[in-house]
């Protein structure tokens, strides 16, 4: 399909070229819908715990984590950019258009946690903030003539106040990190940020570090990696040919949250949490996340307890009693029902059905009720295998002009925030190849310009979507103030900010 040129340039940038010509081959055929048997709801696919429940479970954990003996790793995907934050300030800033949100910040400007950086910037060229034009207010927060924050990741931007300083969403995951990611007084976290900004998050870590270490009494463990560029998706024109630079390379892009997969599959840890870089709140009202982060992980390990064990029973066993605690364990617990025509296989085509739905990663994934938030819904989904099982899902998978399919995908109750606890070792303490339990069916495709032309991206499987699609999974209801995102640079008012 390439000319020897362009397989040099893919092949140099760590791609293979048969994964690039599979990725045009979806550009020309598209990508099948997700279809889904109904939505995931309360006591139908959604657990909701009871406060007993939850100080069992917060009680087990605490206690198997306590001495170290289960390690835990905090993942955050920290790589993207602010720029969103600051959209109707940049218009302001680039066209002088003023909307309403633009009035509210430079009229609450003195609660924003930056404001004291903001002084400092302007005062550094003799200029007072409180008789400054609003315009190079605009400029010296957004620009490199200040505090450039148009052009940083939310991982570095100030947040929120308190008494000793401002905290900036690496510190707040650092301290979540020492509430409910601590093994034996170990706290890992790993961040995925851009390449042009690691130096910076590094500097922060070495500034922050010692002094969270001393407050909580951890001992921190902080690593970082990129996106790598072996994940990016060519990019091409309309009628699906490569879409090529000036200089008549070919474009690939970054395929979305999807290749980070590869990132959290090099991780080395029994429980791995996910969250995104900026759901966090201060120190006031973490409680309650970091309750029900506790009661998702120790969810995990009950399971993956009863997963193991049915392994090691399985294993060697076609008993017919067993078969059917299994068949009634995944329909009722794991909430997997098996293909139609399951009951007629015989008792070792069962078993074989069971070896490998058990010996699979498994999460718990947080669902908080529906606020009109954009975000993947849980659903119950079928599988290629004819089983169907608990998916979060996309609006993008979904075939939306189907009205029946499109009334399941409106009756959900719930979304996920990004939350998740992960298992990601099998019974014998090694990591899975979580490329193999990835649907690379679920990818998005989507439409992007590039020096004035229109051209059609690809993301992968998204990391929570089809990129866990064969995990073994489990949903819980979880409060609406374990979900507090900032989306614009205002949600930073919001008393859950403040």
């Amino acid at each position: 399909m390439f000319p020897e040129a362009d397989l040099t340039q893919i092949t140099q940038r760590g791609s293979d070229p048969t994964v690039v010509e599979q990725q045009v081959k979806y550009f020309v055929d598209g990508f099948p819908f997700l279809q889904l048997s109904k939505a995931a709801t309360v006591g139908d696919g959604i657990i909701r715990l009871t406060d007993e429940q939850i100080k069992e479970v917060v009680g087990e954990f605490d206690k198997s984590t306590s001495d170290g003996e289960v390690s835990l790793l905090k993942f955050v995907p920290a790589s993207g950019a602010a720029t969103r934050m600051f959209k109707s300030l940049f218009s302001f800033l680039q066209e002088g258009k003023k909307d309403k949100s633009v009035e509210e910040f430079f009229s609450s400007l003195s609660e924003f946690a930056f404001y004291e950086d903001l002084k400092v910037s302007l005062a550094a060229d003799g200029i007072d903030i409180t008789t400054a034009d609003e315009n190079t207010i605009a400029s010296y927060y957004l620009t490199n003539k200040g505090l450039g924050y148009g052009e940083l990741p939310k991982g570095l931007l100030k947040f929120h106040n308190y008494a000793d300083r401002s905290r900036t969403p690496l510190e707040e995951h650092l301290v979540e990190g020492a509430k409910y990611a601590n093994a034996g007084s170990h706290v890992k976290i790993h961040f995925t940020v851009s390449p042009e900004h690691r130096d910076k998050f590094e500097k922060l870590v070495v500034e922050v570090l010692p002094g969270y270490q001393s407050k909580f009494g951890v001992k921190y463990f902080v690593s970082f990696s990129e996106q790598k560029s072996s994940t990016d998706t060519i990019a091409v024109n309309l009628d699906n040919t490569p879409f090529r630079e000036k200089d008549g390379s070919v474009l690939f892009r970054p395929a979305g949250h999807g290749a980070l997969l590869e990132n959290l599959g090099q991780l080395d840890a029994d429980v791995i949490f996910i969250k995104n870089i900026d759901n966090v709140v201060p120190d006031h009202i973490k409680e309650e996340t970091i309750t029900y982060k506790k009661a998702l992980a120790g969810i995990v390990l009950q399971y993956q307890k009863r997963i193991f064990n049915y392994l090691n029973h399985l294993i060697g066993s076609t008993d017919e009693d067993l078969l059917e605690e299994l068949d009634a364990f995944f329909r009722n617990e794991l909430c997997v029902v098996p293909p139609a025509s399951y009951e007629s296989w015989h008792a070792d085509d069962k078993k074989d059905y069971f070896l490998k739905k058990l010996d699979r990663p498994l999460r718990a994934c947080g669902m908080v009720k529906n606020q009109g938030e954009p975000g993947g819904g849980p659903f119950w989904a079928e599988n290629a295998d004819g089983s169907s099982s608990l998916q979060i899902v996309e609006s993008a998978q979904v075939d939306v002009d189907d009205a029946q399919q499109n009334g399941i995908f409106k009756n959900s109750t719930h979304f996920n925030p990004v939350d998740l606890v992960c298992a990601v070792k099998n019974r014998m303490g090694e990591l899975y190849d979580l490329k193999k339990f990835r649907d690379p069916l679920t990818g998005f495709i989507t439409g992007k310009s590039k020096d004035g032309k229109e051209l059609k991206a690809q993301e992968l499987p998204g990391l929570w979507n089809g990129a866990m699609a064969d995990w073994n999974t489990i949903f819980v209801e979880v409060p609406l103030i374990t979900f507090n995102p900032v989306k614009t640079v205002n949600d930073l008012l919001r008393e859950q900010h403040q």
